[in-house]
């Protein structure tokens, strides 16, 4: 334990809705401790059915949800910069996943083969605790009301928005999956050794477009990405032997440096030269230097004669029209596939369904 944080801070920032003994980070997680009491109780169950989603959905049954949620990211955030990158690909890995049901968040069980041990997952997606830490906090405000399907897109809302990035309106009302889809994982998610046709064809299969493929692909902005994501790139491009030509010499240097011939896969490298933390348009701008990290990324400008490097160009001449592009592009994003009205359930705990 490194940090401990004042109480009165939460129930200020939580519109004094919560009363909180402790709430304590490690140096890996963050969890909700000791005794939380209603301070203002406005709880109600969720009746009825509601078809589509609606930043509305939970103005009578938790009207405070998105400053709990808000707020817990913040001080997350405090002590651990990197939370927020984490945070906004956990909702992406679930979305590209049957949809947004926070299948992602279940863990294994007697029923269930849990999406986190799927290869592009395993040991790299990060922020469950914060997750469970946010979910535990709004059942003792709201029980049995918000999904962990909508916490996670309210959390990557937040995620962005304090980084200096845009903020945008949270579509709300998804329900929570019962399943998790191991093989869909494994097959669905874009990986960043995929050619630009395929990460194209994996994008229009879950109804967003090239546009949205740029767009969204610039939450590389901040975050980080291990050196055995791109390791090719710096000695075997291609099974060629050689480092991927597209590289910037200089910054090809840096990352040898960072990440030598068969040395340690799971060394960290900073997204974003410029500005690793912070949620701008310098992601763009590193690609028109040929320095972009992830050879998925890069291709998003090297490709030659492909129209989407255009798009690539406007986002690192004008940071407003990627901020405008990427809330519209989250909120398309959003909306691949909820479960709605009776359908799924909203889980007690976003690690486990109801049943168990």
């Amino acid at each position: 334990v490194y940090k401990y944080v004042c109480v009165t801070s939460l129930i200020h920032r939580i519109r004094q809705t919560i009363r909180q003994e402790a709430l304590y980070c490690t140096m890996s997680s963050c969890y909700v401790s000791g005794v939380l009491a209603v301070a203002t109780l406005m709880a109600f169950l969720l009746h009825g059915s509601q078809a589509q989603l609606s930043p509305a959905f939970y103005d009578s049954t938790c009207p405070n949800v998105s400053d709990i949620v808000q707020t817990i990211v913040q001080l997350v955030q405090s002590s651990d910069p990197r939370m927020p990158a984490s945070l906004l690909r956990l909702h992406f890995h679930d979305c590209f996943v049957d949809g947004c049901d926070g299948s992602v968040l279940l863990d294994n069980s007697t029923a269930i083969v849990s999406e986190k041990d799927a290869p592009p997952n395993s040991n790299s997606l990060r922020g469950f605790d914060v997750i469970d830490a946010i979910k535990m906090t709004v059942e003792y405000v709201c029980p049995g009301v918000v999904s962990c399907a909508d916490i996670l897109a309210l959390a990557a809302e937040a995620s962005v928005s304090l980084s200096g990035g845009p903020s945008w309106t949270v579509q709300l009302g998804r329900r929570d999956g019962t399943t998790a889809n191991l093989t869909g994982a494994n097959t669905n998610l874009p990986s960043p050794f995929e050619p630009l046709d395929i990460l194209k064809a994996k994008f229009a299969a879950v109804g967003l477009n090239d546009t949205d493929l740029v767009t969204l692909s610039g939450a590389h902005t901040f975050g980080r990405a291990r050196c055995g994501a791109f390791s090719d790139r710096l000695y075997n491009f291609n099974g060629t032997g050689i480092a991927d030509p597209t590289l910037n010499t200089s910054y090809l240097t840096t990352l040898q440096a960072n990440c030598p011939d068969g040395g340690n896969e799971t060394t960290l490298n900073n997204l974003d030269l410029s500005t690793p933390d912070a949620f701008d348009n310098s992601y763009y701008l590193n690609l028109q230097s040929n320095e972009g990290l992830l050879a998925s990324d890069q291709q998003l400008y090297s490709t030659s004669n492909d129209p989407i490097a255009s798009i690539v160009g406007i986002y690192a001449g004008n940071q407003t029209a990627f901020f405008e592009s990427f809330a519209l592009s989250m909120i398309n994003m959003g909306n691949i596939s909820p479960l709605t009205g009776s359908d799924g359930e909203i889980r007690s705990n976003c690690r486990l369904v109801n049943a168990s």
